[in-house]
């Protein structure tokens, strides 16, 4: 499960962005000519600690009470109906924006922020496949990895082609209704099924609508999302139906296609340093707004906000 094992990682992480982004300005307007020590010194030495931190839950606290088996792989490209493989990129795009970000605030030119602080997703996040390899009950997940270079590979590229991040990879979640039928197997509460309920996510890329008018018509922080989600799942691959005394009621696992509209709220400036700091630190979140649904089964709905 993409969430679960990432979750030490990213908020580790998204809580030294926060104190780096209040540090910097815009740190993508252009090439520093030096380095600031001060503050990449710090940034080094933290993000090395949240790894070694991030390290020793998975190894102490995750991976605790299973056996430890021959390295071994497993093939989950169709679990979950792939809502778990944009959960992976989505986990390395952040991770990887966060670190090329600090690394920019810091003076690190482009091309050495890119290599070290761009890739930072995919390396905080092939550990874990490797440690699911060694462990029992799951598995060195290569559809993974490709989802997890894929999130990487989105900050990179944008740069490179744009030099800038046009389009942002973002997340929403909404309690679903299977949550409440299924006894806890999505979770016992709230907080647990956002890390186990793959129903109430849904991954959006959320570009600027002046880029696709080819003129400045709206707000430069207007965006239109599309995104992906599904629904009816009590499993994996499959459904199951009993959990702890329990039948869980039949369901039919189908995908979700969306059109919605979204604010890009790093490019929201105010004279308020605490704000700008909030909004950029916001990059990740998909604003509820009116969205067009088309989904597997045929239908076209429309919701008047989509969590």
């Amino acid at each position: 499960m993409a969430l679960n094992k990432t979750l030490p990682f990213l908020l580790l992480l998204l809580f030294r962005a926060f104190s780096g982004f209040s540090q910097a300005a815009d740190s993508t307007a252009s090439d520093s000519s030096s380095i600031n020590h001060k503050k990449l010194y710090p940034i080094v030495v933290s993000e090395a600690a949240f790894y070694l931190a991030g390290m020793s839950y998975l190894q102490f606290i995750w991976y605790k009470d299973h056996e430890r088996v021959p390295f071994h792989f497993y093939n989950d490209t169709k679990g979950y109906q792939q809502v778990d493989k944009f959960g992976h990129a989505f986990g390395a795009y952040v991770e990887s924006y966060i670190g090329y970000k600090l690394l920019r605030s810091a003076g690190v030119p482009k091309g050495k922020a890119l290599l070290y602080g761009g890739t930072l997703g995919l390396i905080l996040q092939t550990p874990i496949e490797v440690y699911d390899g060694l462990y029992e009950g799951w598995g060195f997940s290569v559809p993974d990895m490709v989802a997890n270079a894929a999130g990487s590979a989105f900050v990179i590229g944008q740069e490179l082609l744009f030099d800038e991040q046009v389009a942002k990879y973002k997340f929403s979640f909404s309690p679903s209704p299977y949550y409440k039928q299924a006894n806890g197997y999505l979770g016992d509460s709230h907080l647990e099924s956002l890390f186990l309920d793959y129903n109430a996510h849904t991954y959006w890329v959320s570009a600027p609508i002046n880029k696709f008018a080819l003129r400045n018509t709206l707000p430069d922080w207007a965006n239109i999302a599309v995104g992906y989600s599904a629904n009816g799942m009590f499993g994996e691959f499959k459904n199951r139906t009993y959990y702890r005394g329990t039948y869980l009621p039949e369901t039919e696992r189908y995908r979700q296609y969306l059109l919605s509209l979204d604010i890009d709220w790093t490019r929201i400036k105010t004279d308020s340093k605490l704000l700008n700091t909030i909004f950029k630190g916001m990059f990740f979140i998909k604003l509820p707004f009116p969205a067009l649904e088309v989904n597997s089964k045929g239908q076209v709905k429309g919701h008047w906000l989509y969590y």
